[in-house]
């Protein structure tokens, strides 16, 4: 079974590595959408709450996320 959830980015971190001046680093924090027209029926109904936070090191990554952007995430079983 695929569950779907729409996620709001609400955070974007940029640091600093310990390493390479020229690493890319950044937190993007993600949070529920609430008002979806029912795109996040299949895992929360009502009131959906949460939060996805994943350290990307990939400077093309990172560049896919803008802040405050909504963005379609699926969780697929492998």
């Amino acid at each position: 079974m695929t569950v779907q959830a729409k996620f709001w980015v609400q955070i974007i971190q940029h640091q600093s590595p310990k390493t390479q001046e020229s690493d890319t680093v950044a937190t993007v924090t993600m949070v529920p959408v609430y008002a979806d027209g029912g795109k996040n029926d299949s895992w929360s109904k009502y009131t959906p709450s949460g939060k996805i936070e994943m350290c990307v090191t990939n400077p093309d990554a990172v560049d896919q996320f803008e802040l405050g952007g909504e963005y379609l995430i699926t969780f697929d079983r492998v």
